[in-house]
Formats: C-alpha cells, sequence, structure tokens
C-alpha cells in the first residue's frame, strides 16, 4: 500500500513538472496581439478520422479556424470536461506571460452524480473558472451548476451551446426500415443501458421489429472492457438480445452513417449538462426521448423530442422510468415525420457550427486587444 501510495505520489509530481516547464517553453518570448494564436492545453487534438468523444470535439470544431498552436500563443483555450493534467499551473504560467484564457465550462460534479470526493473534482475547474479571463458555459444548466459548486461569475461570460456542422450531419434520403432506437455517446453509469434496455423489451411487446443500439464508450467499470461485457451480459439476458446490437466507440467520421441508420436517439442519462450526441442526432433529423433534465431541454426545444418528467436534484440521481421512455418512444413514432422535421429545423436555427465558430473569433479578437 505505501509503495503504491508512493509511486502514485512522484507520478502526480512528475504530472506537475512536466506540466510547469512545457507551459513555460510555449511563453518563452514575447506574445503577438495581432490576431488570436489558440493553444487548446494539449499537444494533440484527435482528427475526426480517430475515437474521440466528449468535450474534446469542441477542439476539432475550433481547428478549422485556429489550429492548435504551440509557439507563443496569446490564447489559452480549456474545455472543462477535458482539462490537462494541472490545468491550473498551465493557466497560472500562461496569464503570467500575458496570455488570455477562455474556458468552455461543462458541468460539475456533484452528490448525485459523482458521490463522495466531488469537491476535491472540483477544485482544478473551480480555479481555471476563477483565472479565466472569458466563459462559454455550454448551457444555462451548467451556469448553474458552475454557480452552486464552483463559484459565481457575473461578468465576462456567455451561454453557447455546443454545436453540429449542420452541412455534414444531415438527413438520410432513405430511412431504415423499422423502428430503431440509437443510444450514443459516453455511458458513464450502468443505469443508462439499463434503462434502455428495459424501454426496448417493453416496446418489443407493442412494436415487434424494434431494434436498439449501444454505441461509444462504456466506463461505469473500471475499464471500457470489463464495462461492455457486463452490457453484453444483460443484453443476453435481457430476453430480446436479437434486437439489441452493442457498438464500441466510434470516430467523428463515423457518427453521420450512425445516426442516419435510426429513427429515434434515446437519451437516458439524468442532469446531462450538454450533450454533443444529441445536437449531432437533431440535425441527422433523429428525435430525441430523453430525462427532462439538465441542459438537454434547451437543446431539443418544444418540438423536436419528448422528454420524461425529472425532477432537479443535486443529492440523489433519478432514472427515467422505462415505461415512460417507452410511451414517448411510441408518440414519436405516431408522429415522426412531423418530428423528424423539427429536430432537424431546431438544429440549423439553434446549433449550428457557424455562428458558434462566428461568436469565439469575435470574443478571441476582443480580448486580446
Amino acid at each position: 500500500m505505501i509503495v503504491s501510495k508512493l509511486k502514485s505520489l512522484i507520478y502526480q509530481f512528475a504530472q506537475f513538472v512536466e506540466t510547469f516547464c512545457r507551459t513555460r517553453y510555449f511563453w518563452n518570448g514575447p506574445i503577438s496581439y495581432y490576431e488570436p494564436k489558440v493553444y487548446y492545453g494539449r499537444d494533440h487534438i484527435p482528427g475526426k478520422d480517430e475515437n474521440a468523444c466528449g468535450g474534446i470535439i469542441k477542439a476539432q470544431d475550433l481547428q478549422s479556424f485556429y489550429p492548435n498552436r504551440k509557439d507563443q500563443p496569446n490564447i489559452l483555450y480549456l474545455i472543462s470536461s477535458a482539462l490537462p493534467a494541472y490545468a491550473a499551473t498551465m493557466v497560472r504560467q500562461a496569464k503570467k506571460h500575458g496570455a488570455k484564457i477562455v474556458l468552455n465550462q461543462n458541468g460539475t460534479a456533484y452528490p448525485a452524480w459523482h458521490g463522495p470526493g466531488w469537491e476535491k473534482t472540483n477544485r482544478p475547474m473551480r480555479k481555471v473558472l476563477e483565472l479565466a479571463d472569458y466563459v462559454f458555459y455550454q448551457s444555462q444548466f451548467c451556469k448553474t451548476a458552475a454557480d452552486l459548486h464552483l463559484l459565481e461569475r457575473n461578468d465576462g461570460f456567455e451561454i453557447l451551446h455546443n454545436p453540429v456542422d449542420c452541412s455534414t450531419f444531415v438527413p438520410s434520403q432513405y430511412k431504415p426500415t423499422g423502428h430503431r432506437l440509437i443510444s450514443a455517446g459516453t455511458h458513464n453509469q450502468l443505469y443508462r443501458v439499463q434503462c434502455a434496455i428495459e424501454t426496448a423489451v417493453i416496446l418489443k411487446r407493442s412494436i415487434p421489429d424494434i431494434q436498439l443500439t449501444f454505441a461509444g464508450r462504456y466506463h461505469w467499470q473500471n475499464s471500457h472492457a470489463e464495462s461492455m461485457g457486463e452490457l453484453e451480459a444483460l443484453v443476453e439476458n435481457s430476453g430480446i438480445a436479437g434486437s439489441i446490437t452493442v457498438l464500441g466507440p466510434y470516430s467523428q467520421n463515423e457518427v453521420v452513417p450512425l445516426m442516419q441508420d435510426h429513427h429515434i436517439a434515446l437519451h437516458t442519462k439524468y442532469n446531462d449538462p450538454c450533450p454533443r450526441l444529441v445536437t449531432e442526432a437533431l440535425a441527422c433529423g433523429l428525435p430525441v426521448v430523453y430525462s427532462d433534465s439538465g441542459g438537454v431541454p434547451e437543446l431539443v426545444g418544444r418540438d423536436a423530442g419528448i422528454g420524461v418528467p425529472a425532477p432537479q436534484d443535486w443529492q440523489d440521481l433519478h432514472a427515467p422510468a422505462p415505461d415512460h421512455l417507452a410511451e414517448a418512444v411510441v408518440k414519436v413514432f405516431e408522429r415522426y415525420d412531423a418530428f423528424s422535421a423539427a429536430a432537424r429545423q431546431r438544429s440549423i436555427e439553434h446549433l449550428d457550427v457557424g455562428p458558434w465558430l462566428e461568436r469565439h473569433k469575435q470574443v478571441f479578437t476582443e480580448i486580446i486587444r
């Protein structure tokens, strides 16, 4: 036990030294303020052909306008759900040399989601939030969560929902036959897949050809492999194993055909701050059936899906009831064309990446003046 603890401390110290030395190297000379030069806090941003999900996808979007610059960047852009090791140290070094800090703030840790130790998990986010020159909150829910669990910020911020490229994410010209649901993204909690499986079991009684696909990363156990094994066992014991498919992680280039091959996105996570996969589903014309909590209602709006009522609670987790999810799925299928058209329209009018990038350009230009 003592040896293991010592190894952990040595590793943490090595990470700290590496972060300190590396950031000093990046800001070892005069910074030019002629145009934004953005560094995303890590040496490599996954390409769209690499398996990636979560917060880092936003850096992929920004790289099309602002490549990852390690040579005297004047802006350090960090994403709270993908912070580098010792992010606060990196921020202090950047500010010391005159760089500006922009934070994209996602959710926070709190008792219901994280359990014991949630305060410790929040410390790096709190410090970065405190030192940031400007903050993009991914949803109003994210702002509320940060105000409660990190610190309340009264200026230098705005709400800017996660975007989607509506020219790439498009509805299929030929919808698949049958009735196909997809549950995608990073599944960090077992209840998410359990709810989806139980929903499919209920639906099988009234919609015999119902199909459910899981895709993404599974991480409620110590590893993806262990979690995926448990999911496969749940599927095998569900009684409808032939109607459920389990896929692994996917790249951004693989998302579009994956979404286009389904009819409805089934999103069972409680209090999800601002899930990217929901914006991607909407852009592909998939209505969303979801837990009416977190930031998802802000993305879906009134006509692009149906939310299952859920209380606002930071202390306890409230998994959506499978029978309520199944009822919502049936209602969407009954008026599918209208829901699908509304989903696509919602993404074009409120979530397209073009205005999102333009707003970043405006903020970057303003803060380096």
